[in-house]
């Protein structure tokens, strides 16, 4: 009955944009199976109500449908695609923006016992399971605060907290729980996934991120693999042609410019990549961005 009811109000409130009346509550209705989009996933809930997606991160391939639900605790690099939409029965989802903040108020509320012991390392960045019967109808009792105005401020921030905490205390909590704790393995990935996202135009030696992590250069190898599922050169990589793919969709008649500005200073080389990623070579590509043939957003929801 969950699964029905949710489907019905993500149905009525799904807007061109994905954004809802409620903070951070994003709603997604999607009628085709467009071909794989590359994206970054945010750090997020995503919750499928109806039909299906296949998600790829690096080596790993995450498929979730209807009843499961997918945790993404890094802003990661992926390829999404619907593998069930179509317009008779349209894929439909549900997502909330994962805060930091708001899990760790949650941690540190939380009494002796109340969470699962943390287990050694970093936990993988992305996770999919079944979402238990609480989590659904938390989810549907958010969703119904859409159609309740006068009661949405002040409950749907109680019902986004029960939310949370049914994932801190599910199956991949660990994913989640890291997010707010300010010494787990993922905060000290996470400073080294940043970085290199800010410059990730820059060259840089591992020794250095690792150092900045905290870590030694086998611990972060390690660590940063488990939560990426890349070496952190192949991450740059990704960062650098899904920048160049945003630089060229307004700057079109510069390939060579964006590919210098991205990284590259060798212009074959970053054509052959490029093509690689995103099926077409840069100019070809701009083309098409420019007449707006556009994938679905990777992980929302």
């Amino acid at each position: 009955m969950c699964l029905e009811e949710l489907r019905t109000l993500l149905a009525r409130h799904a807007r061109p944009d994905g954004t809802t009346a409620i903070d951070g509550v994003l709603v997604s209705k999607v009628d085709r199976s467009d071909p794989p989009a590359p994206s970054m996933s945010g750090t997020v809930l995503a919750v499928i109500a109806q039909g299906a997606k296949r998600l790829a991160l690096g080596d790993r391939i995450f498929e979730y449908g209807a009843g499961q639900y997918l945790v993404a605790s890094v802003d990661l690099p992926v390829t999404g695609q619907f593998t069930r939409a179509d317009p008779e029965r349209p894929a439909l989802g549900f997502g909330l923006v994962l805060e930091p903040s708001a899990v760790a108020e949650l941690l540190l509320r939380a009494g002796p016992g109340d969470t699962p012991p943390a287990g050694g390392g970093a936990a993988p960045g992305i996770a999919v399971s079944d979402a238990p019967a609480p989590l659904l109808d938390a989810v549907v009792r958010l969703l119904r605060l859409l159609d309740e105005p006068r009661d949405r401020a002040v409950l749907a921030p109680l019902v986004k907290r029960e939310i949370l905490w049914r994932v801190i205390t599910g199956e991949q909590g660990a994913t989640v729980r890291q997010l707010g704790l300010a010494d787990s393995g993922l905060s000290h990935i996470s400073r080294a996934v940043r970085w290199i996202r800010e410059h990730y135009a820059q060259a840089f030696r591992v020794e250095d991120l690792a150092r900045l992590s905290g870590m030694s250069v086998s611990a972060f190898y390690r660590n940063f693999h488990a939560v990426t599922a890349m070496s952190p050169i192949q991450f740059q990589k990704q960062i650098r042609l899904q920048e160049a793919r945003l630089l060229l969709a307004t700057h079109p008649g510069d390939v060579t410019g964006v590919g210098h500005r991205v990284g590259y200073d060798n212009p074959s080389q970053f054509s052959r990549e490029y093509r690689r990623q995103f099926g077409a070579p840069p100019s070809q590509d701009a083309a098409r961005l420019r007449h707006g043939v556009h994938g679905p957003a990777a992980v929302l929801p």
